[in-house]
């Protein structure tokens, strides 16, 4: 059974982009192992508290993330907000192949 986990910030997706990303991650399995694997293949979208993950050694929060704050530097020149921006560019580049983050 093909089994995805995966972590969101608590928020930051709304109802129907979790329904998108539970649908093309089961499409994707489907193209991977067949279709006989989409009747057993599991998603799970867990939301994660507000500052309860981070990237590159600082917090993120929601806000963060979405250009209400700014990030704080972490070692190095912004390494918070470059690892934000990065993980923003994935997001926006989804939302150009179709799907609806951002």
């Amino acid at each position: 059974m093909p089994f995805a986990n995966l972590k969101v910030p608590a928020g930051l997706v709304d109802e129907a982009q979790k329904h998108d990303l539970v649908t093309q991650v089961t499409d994707m399995y489907a193209r991977l192992f067949g279709e006989r694997a989409r009747a057993t293949t599991m998603v799970l979208v867990d939301e994660v508290v507000d500052g309860g993950w981070g990237i590159g050694g600082e917090v993120l929060t929601k806000a963060i993330l979405t250009g209400e704050a700014p990030a704080a530097p972490a070692v190095g020149p912004d390494a918070a907000s470059t690892a934000a921006e990065s993980w923003l560019g994935h997001v926006d580049d989804g939302a150009e192949a179709g799907g609806t983050a951002g």
